[in-house]
């Protein structure tokens, strides 16, 4: 872990890169220098279907989720949490200037007790790193 899970109104199509900003939050979490980087993953949910204030349809929203496991004290988790979601919001800047938008980050924990994950992206980036 991390994963990051970005949901989106599908209104914002036309005026955001939504790679682009799975990058800015790739990019942001490598930055923090708390997550390995062979358990970042950064992934975005278009919905087609939302309902927003009093459902002006030119209403947009972003809400990111990140789930990360155990061990990381509440000052490092803040501080981490922040660089991120400054990343995004400054990425984010031409969308709120041109339009009404709500931007979303919340971070949650996962009990290692009840998460269960394989991965082995991490020995590849290990193998990759010993032989240039």
């Amino acid at each position: 872990m991390p994963h990051f899970t970005i949901e989106y109104s599908a209104n914002l199509d036309g005026r955001l890169d939504i790679a682009a900003v799975c990058e800015i939050v790739r990019q942001a979490a490598v930055e923090t220098g708390i997550f390995p980087l062979g358990g970042i993953r950064v992934r975005a949910i278009r919905c087609e279907h939302y309902a927003i204030a009093d459902a002006r349809n030119d209403y947009g929203f972003l809400d990111m989720v990140l789930r990360i496991g155990e061990g990381r004290d509440l000052k490092t988790r803040q501080k981490a949490g922040e660089h991120v979601f400054q990343a995004l919001s400054r990425h984010l800047d031409p969308v709120f200037a041109a339009s009404k938008f709500a931007l979303s980050f919340d971070m949650q924990i996962n009990d290692k007790d009840t998460s269960w994950k394989r991965n082995n992206i991490h020995d590849a980036l290990k193998a990759e790193s010993a032989h240039g």
